[in-house]
C-alpha cells in the first residue's frame, strides 16, 4: 500500500514537471538539498554519480527539461512570427515550409507577369506621374531602383468610437542608387509611419514595397542585412560606450574582425566622436547631440545599401549639423537614402529629390530647385535705422537689388520685397 501510494505521488510529480516552472523548481530544490546535506557530511553537494539516485529524481528532471526546450523553444518562435506580438509583419502559420524550397541565387526581380490595377490620382499631377513610373518599373525584368514603393497604405483603425486614421495614402515612389530622397512635412503628416513600414516595424494595410527586389512583406529578414536605420528617437544603451554600440551593430552586418575595427574607427571619426576618448565613454554621459551623431554612425556602419533617417539633425548645433550633412552627402554616393526633416535648408543641401508630405501623401515632388522655382514666393527684407538714414538705406537696397520694392515704411523701419535678394544684400546685412 505504501509502495503504490509512493508511485502514485511520483506519477503526479512527473505530470506537474511537464510545466517548465515546476521542473525548474524541482531541480533547484534537489540541488539545494544536496548542498545542505553536504555541509554536515563534508561533501561539495550533488555529483554526476548522484543522478542515478532514484530518491532525487534528477535524471528525470533533466530529461524533461531537455524535451521541453526542444519543443517549446521552436513553438515560441513560431507563435511570435505568426501572431507578431511585438509588432511587425505577421507570417503564414506554415511559413517554415518555405525553408525547404530552393531559393534562387540571385535576388528576385520586379517582374511578376500579372495584371496590375491602376489607381489614378487626378488631383495631384506629381503623384500620378510617380505612380505611372512605378507601374512601368514593376513590369520590367530588371529595375535599377533600389527602393520601390507600390501603392503603400497604412490605416489605423479607430477604437472606442473614434474614426479611422489614414496615415499613408497609397504612396508610390521609386528611388535609384546614389540618390537621397527627402520627405519634408509637419508633425503628424505620416512620414514616420511610412518609414516604420519600410523597416518592418508595422505592416502596411495594403500595397507593398521592394528593396533590391525583395518584398518587405515576405523577405524582411534578408532586407535587414542591407539596411541601416536612424530612428527619430535614439535607441541606445546608457551603460555601453559609443565604440561598443558600433561593434555590436557591426557584428550584425557580418563584418570580419579587421573590417569591423576599421569601420568603427572610421565611423567615430566621421561624426567627431573619436578624439579625446569620447567614443570610449558611456553613452549615458553623452549630450543629446552626441547621441544623435552616434545614431547616424550606427545607421551607416557595415556599408548598407539602403538607409532610412528620421530627422537625423534634430537637436544639433550649427557646427555639428554641418558636419553631419557632410557625412550624409558622402554616404549617399553608393546607396539610396530616405530622409525626413522639418528643415527646408537641410532638404535643399542633402536631397537630390524632395517630396512635400502632408496628410498622408505627397503634395508635390521634384528636385529642390524645381520646387522652389515652381512654388517659391518672395523674400522680405526688413531694415530699421534712424529716420534721417531712410533715404540712404532705400538707395542702397535698390542698388544691390534693382527689382526690390518697398512695401512698408514707418518711423525708420522699412520692408523690401523681392523674389530673390542677391548675396550682396545678405552679406551687407551680416556685416552691419
Amino acid at each position: 500500500m505504501t509502495i503504490s501510494l509512493f508511485m502514485y505521488k511520483e506519477g503526479w510529480i512527473v505530470v506537474m514537471e511537464i510545466i517548465p516552472g515546476f521542473s525548474l523548481y524541482r531541480g533547484l530544490y534537489e540541488f539545494g538539498q544536496y548542498v545542505y546535506a553536504g555541509k554536515s557530511m563534508g561533501t561539495t553537494g550533488m555529483k554526476s554519480s548522484n543522478l542515478d539516485d532514484s530518491l532525487n529524481g534528477m535524471r528525470g528532471v533533466l530529461i524533461i527539461m531537455v524535451v521541453e526546450w526542444a519543443i517549446l523553444l521552436p513553438l515560441a518562435f513560431c507563435v511570435d512570427q505568426v501572431l507578431s506580438l511585438g509588432g511587425g509583419f505577421k507570417k503564414n502559420p506554415f511559413f517554415f515550409l518555405g525553408c525547404f524550397k530552393k531559393r534562387a541565387v540571385s535576388l528576385r526581380r520586379y517582374s511578376f507577369g500579372r495584371q496590375r490595377s491602376k489607381v489614378v490620382e487626378m488631383d495631384i499631377p506629381d503623384n500620378y506621374v510617380q505612380r505611372e513610373a512605378v507601374e512601368q518599373l514593376l513590369l520590367e525584368p530588371i529595375a535599377n531602383e533600389v527602393i520601390l514603393s507600390d501603392n503603400l497604405k497604412k490605416v489605423y483603425h479607430g477604437k472606442d468610437g473614434n474614426p479611422e486614421k489614414l496615415a499613408v495614402r497609397g504612396l508610390s515612389l521609386a528611388i535609384p542608387k546614389g540618390q537621397c530622397f527627402g520627405m519634408l512635412g509637419p508633425n503628424g503628416a505620416g512620414k514616420t509611419s511610412f518609414l516604420s513600414m519600410m523597416i518592418g516595424l508595422i505592416p502596411p494595410t495594403s500595397g507593398t514595397a521592394y528593396v533590391h527586389g525583395m518584398d518587405i512583406k515576405t523577405d524582411m529578414d534578408a532586407i535587414y542585412t542591407n539596411m541601416g536605420v536612424c530612428t527619430q528617437h535614439d535607441l541606445l544603451w546608457e551603460t555601453l560606450t559609443g565604440r561598443e554600440h558600433l561593434l555590436f551593430y557591426g557584428r550584425l552586418k557580418n563584418l570580419t574582425v579587421t573590417e569591423l575595427l576599421t569601420a568603427v574607427d572610421d565611423s567615430l571619426k566621421s561624426v567627431k566622436l573619436f578624439h579625446g576618448g569620447v567614443g570610449d565613454k558611456q553613452v549615458g554621459k553623452y549630450s543629446g547631440g552626441m547621441k544623435r551623431r552616434l545614431s547616424v554612425a550606427i545607421s551607416l556602419i557595415g556599408d548598407p545599401k539602403v538607409v532610412f533617417m528620421d530627422e537625423p539633425s534634430t537637436g544639433l548645433d550649427l557646427a555639428s549639423r554641418n558636419n553631419l550633412w557632410s557625412v550624409v552627402k558622402e554616404a549617399k554616393r553608393n546607396r539610396a537614402i530616405i530622409l525626413t526633416t522639418h528643415s527646408t535648408e537641410e532638404a535643399e543641401v542633402l536631397c537630390d529629390r524632395l517630396g512635400i508630405f502632408v496628410d498622408g501623401g505627397f503634395q508635390c515632388l521634384g528636385n529642390p530647385k524645381e520646387l522652389k522655382d515652381r512654388y517659391g514666393g518672395t523674400y522680405v527684407l526688413t531694415m530699421t535705422t534712424s529716420s534721417e538714414n531712410e533715404q540712404e538705406v532705400e538707395q542702397l537696397v535698390q542698388r544691390l537689388s534693382p527689382n526690390a520694392s518697398r512695401i512698408y515704411h514707418i518711423l525708420g523701419t522699412q520692408k523690401f520685397e523681392d523674389t530673390g535678394f542677391p548675396s550682396k544684400v545678405l552679406s551687407f546685412i551680416t556685416t552691419i
